[in-house]
Formats: structure tokens, C-alpha cells, sequence
């Protein structure tokens, strides 16, 4: 089975994710920076790093992701401060891009946003704007990487539960997603990668099975 690192291991999406990864056998590590999180990994069956990614420079970065076969980012600043939302969206995300490079780790999976893209259409005078600029920047990053990289872009995230069916590119306002369904579809992906790297996945809520959908997006 994998080996898999997952930056932003106390996330909501990425406990759940931990939990699936784990069940099913993969050996999975979950990257926090607040040791008073580590019991709610090591719950999900996963293992816990602790490391500051905002701080870490390139090479303590290539040596976290050193001996994985996967990184999953699932980080962010979580809004409010622009400097530490460029410091950790774009920054560390893309010094974590190359940390994988540099470790020949091929295989990355980045949890974006529905939005991620240069027509996002967020005004520069907007709160949100410091978010979709750095998400943007680091997902063109990762296309150019060389990677064997896949781009998850949900929508609005909700605590809804699992339905395990989606919608691929949804219409703006209807793209809602539960994070347990984004969880399964990073989990999915994983599974796939004939079928997903070097695509992006914009999705919400729907009626299509994760996997077909997947799958049809691919032929």
C-alpha cells in the first residue's frame, strides 16, 4: 500500500480523509504544527509529523516529504490576515511543490477551490482576493512542476454527510460540497491516477458516483 503525506493532517476534510486512507491500509501522516492536535490524527489510524510548514525552507521541507509515494495539501491560513494567507497558500504551498520535486516524490494532490482559475472574477479591493490570488499561483505552480499532479477544486464546503456523488463543474451558487465527499474523492483519485493526473476536478454536490465521474471526465 501507499505511503501518504498529508499537509494540514487536522483539517476537517483531512481527518476524514486520514480515516478512509487508513482503513484500507495505506500508512498515512498527517503534517500539524499544534502538538494538542496529534491525538485527533493518531484517533484516525493515522501518524502525525509535527512541523511549521509556513517556517520550513526548502530543505526541511524535502525532508518531510522524503519516503512518501503521495503528498495531499490540504493546508491554509484559514482567511482573515493577507500576509499569512500568501505565506501559507501560495508560499509554503508552492516551497512544498518543490520539496517534491526535489525528493522525487511524483505523485501530488492539491486541494484547491472551485474558483481557482484566472478569470476568478474576486475584485483586488476584496478580503477574498489575497485567497484566490495565492490558491491560483500555486495551483499554475504545480501544473508546471513536471509532477504527476492532480488539482481538486470544490466548492462551498459544507458538514453535510457523505453521499459519495458529485457534479463536475457546476454552475456558480450550486457548487456546495460536503467535506466527507471531498475526503472520498481525494480517496478516490488516489485510486485512479490513469484517470486524474494532470487534470483538474472543479465540483460540488450531484448524482454522479465519484469514481464514474472521475472516470468520465477522463474519456
Amino acid at each position: 500500500m501507499a505511503r501518504i503525506l498529508i499537509i494540514g493532517g487536522h483539517g476537517k476534510v483531512a481527518l476524514l480523509l486520514e480515516r478512509i486512507l487508513a482503513e484500507r491500509g495505506d500508512t498515512v501522516t498527517g503534517v500539524i504544527r499544534n502538538p494538542e492536535h496529534q491525538d485527533d490524527v493518531l484517533e484516525t489510524g493515522a501518524q502525525f509529523l509535527l512541523a511549521d510548514i509556513e517556517k520550513f525552507d526548502l530543505d526541511q521541507l524535502t525532508n518531510l516529504v522524503a519516503g512518501n509515494d503521495t503528498v495531499v495539501w490540504s493546508a491554509g491560513a484559514g482567511g482573515g490576515d493577507p500576509e499569512r494567507t500568501y505565506a501559507v497558500d501560495r508560499d509554503a504551498a508552492i516551497r512544498s511543490i518543490d520539496a517534491a520535486v526535489a525528493a522525487d516524490v511524483r505523485r501530488y494532490v492539491m486541494v484547491s477551490w472551485v474558483g481557482s482559475k484566472e478569470d476568478h472574477g474576486v475584485p483586488e479591493d476584496s478580503s477574498f482576493f489575497p485567497y484566490a490570488d495565492a490558491k491560483l499561483a500555486a495551483d499554475e505552480h504545480l501544473r508546471a512542476s513536471g509532477l504527476d499532479w492532480t488539482i481538486l477544486a470544490p466548492g462551498t464546503l459544507t458538514l453535510d454527510p457523505p453521499t459519495g456523488r458529485i457534479a463536475l463543474d457546476p454552475a456558480e451558487g450550486e457548487d456546495a460540497v460536503s467535506r466527507a465527499d471531498v475526503a472520498a474523492v481525494v480517496a478516490a483519485v488516489l485510486d485512479d491516477p490513469a484517470s486524474t493526473i494532470g487534470r483538474t476536478f472543479r465540483f460540488g454536490a450531484g448524482d454522479v458516483a465519484i469514481e464514474e465521474a472521475l472516470r468520465s471526465a477522463a474519456s
